[in-house]
């Protein structure tokens, strides 16, 4: 019984302990991880907008090209000359 009365005490503290080191050092590390998180999000987000973004221009693309096979009243040069134009644009 006696060891209890000593035991109750140093649980006490050690638990004190725990909980100034879990607010001095673990909260901090799950803020900064939560940032990284964030910020890795975006990145993602942006290339994702970017791929997006790419596709749409390679399938306006294969649109024209697919009228331009597929339409026979169109001068084929000058349709071509065009995408360059636009290309360069």
């Amino acid at each position: 019984m006696r060891d209890l009365g000593v035991l109750i005490p140093i649980l006490g503290i050690m638990c004190g302990l725990v909980a100034i080191i879990g607010g001095v050092f673990i909260k901090p590390w799950f803020r900064l991880r939560e940032r990284e998180l964030e910020m890795q999000s975006r990145q993602t987000a942006e290339k994702a907008a970017q791929y997006a973004a790419h596709t749409e221009r390679l399938e306006q693309r294969m649109r024209v090209l697919e009228r331009i096979v597929t339409d026979k009243r169109i001068d084929l040069a000058d349709e071509i000359e065009r995408l360059r134009d636009d290309r360069v644009n």
